[in-house]
């Protein structure tokens, strides 16, 4: 048992698999709970890394478009969204701790070749789309300190290149918790913009049922809550940490957790945005990412408020960059078969690393195109909305199909799941193609 405590402490974190060891049996009670944080301290991570990846650049701008345009009416669907978020990612992490199989791996060998390779192709079309959105912000940030965009984005692309190339997972999901943590600014910022409350409460029921525009927006926001590369991520990501399912619970936990802090963040920049540029230009869209900045002058001063929010968006783009471009490489490593984890050198992996590499170079060429970057994020996150069909589905059948007895989807739970997942992926289809029409 010393042995499983020298492993807890991170002295190879390669037997990680002894977590699993429950000293209650043979331990006094001081060390059987010193052991058990330890466990829980272990097993928490992916879930929160993936939700704050979750609130990533563009979905803060679409929140911020959210406010800007419609005021507090987007509130009740991000609280709606709450328990819809945990269940879907809840169905991953059973997926991922069960069968220790990658999403892509897991449909490949259900339901053939063709099927993992169609499920991954929306992987990486939501990855190359969001990969865009978090280099939208960073430029823009950039742009508020007079750098040139091909600058900013050059700078983080090496960064990210020499971390995940120079280290292990848990190294990677640290440094994405420590910089993800920056987005809790705009929940502080919220908070001294002293929102009407009252106001919020009242009108978030009052739905423009009839303007597309707002449908469309709505399917904004549905797709940058749920998203494709997500799934992959998070079922990846408890593998190559060396989880099973004895971390199922804690497992849970971690995600409810980062579901909470996530829709807590969006409706920060909701409220922000709608107490600020919502009430003296209403209805007017946002044009640029510094406009976002703009909207917490009033309350923190232009030098403050800039800082601010450089450090909360970057804090957002950084951490969700980080993880899309993982997902990628884990995602195309599934379905095609090279070895594909962190743990791996470089040498022994090549063809993941290259991939990881590949995707930021593509995401950053297309970032200095001079794209808008506001409509950009938007319809990136409708387009994600448009994918819930394909992605939500596969997720579904495989609780279904694929896990053992004890952990398998059924009964009336399973139904109900269903019903959530499937009037999801529905809503975000037929608002996204109404919309955009």
């Amino acid at each position: 048992m010393e042995r499983a405590f020298d492993k807890c402490k991170g002295v190879n974190d390669n037997d990680s698999h002894l977590y699993s060891e429950n000293p209650m049996k043979t331990q006094p009670q001081k060390k059987s709970q010193r052991f058990f944080l330890r466990f829980f301290m272990f097993a928490i991570g992916p879930g929160l890394v993936v939700m704050l990846a979750d609130t990533d650049a563009g979905s803060l701008i679409t929140a911020a478009q959210s406010g800007a345009v419609w005021g507090y009416r987007m509130l009740l669907l991000m609280l709606i969204l709450i328990p819809i978020l945990y269940i879907a990612q809840e169905l991953t992490l059973r997926l991922g701790l069960v069968t220790g199989k990658g999403h892509g791996e897991l449909i490949k060998e259900r339901f053939g070749q063709r099927w993992a390779w169609l499920s991954v192709s929306t992987l990486l079309l939501s990855c190359m789309g969001a990969i865009v959105t978090e280099f939208s912000g960073i430029a823009g940030v950039g742009q508020l300190f007079g750098i040139p965009t091909s600058l900013s984005v050059g700078m983080v692309i090496i960064f990210m290149v020499i971390m995940a190339w120079s280290g292990s997972y848990h190294h990677v999901e640290r440094c994405a918790i420590l910089i993800g943590l920056f987005e809790l600014i705009f929940v502080v910022v919220a908070i001294l913009a002293h929102p009407h409350y009252h106001e919020a409460a009242t009108t978030m029921w009052n739905i423009p049922f009839k303007n597309s525009q707002y449908w469309y927006l709505a399917a904004a926001n549905v797709g940058a809550v749920i998203m494709p590369w997500m799934i992959f991520y998070q079922q990846s990501a408890v593998i190559d940490k060396k989880l099973n399912h004895t971390h199922l619970k804690v497992a849970r936990i971690d995600t409810a957790i980062g579901a909470i802090i996530t829709q807590v963040i969006m409706a920060s920049m909701v409220m922000i945005t709608a107490a600020t540029i919502g009430k003296t230009n209403p209805g007017a869209p946002l044009n640029t990412v510094s406009q976002i900045s703009d909207a917490l002058i009033p309350f923190l001063g232009k030098t403050v408020g800039q800082l601010f929010f450089a450090m909360g968006m970057l804090g957002a783009s950084l951490v969700a960059a980080i993880v899309v471009s993982l997902t990628a490489a884990w995602g195309l490593g599934e379905v095609t078969g090279y070895k594909r984890s962190l743990e791996h050198h470089p040498k022994d992996a090549p063809w993941f690393y290259i991939v990881y590499t590949l995707v930021l170079i593509f995401g950053g060429l297309l970032m200095i195109s001079g794209i808008n970057l506001v409509s950009l994020s938007v319809a990136v996150e409708v387009m994600n909305a448009i994918l819930l069909p394909i992605v939500l589905g596969f997720l579904y059948l495989l609780a279904l199909k694929t896990l053992p007895e004890p952990y398998r989807l059924k009964g009336k739970y399973a139904l109900t799941v269903g019903v959530i997942l499937g009037v999801t992926a529905l809503f975000g289809l037929v608002s996204g193609v109404w919309g955009a029409v």
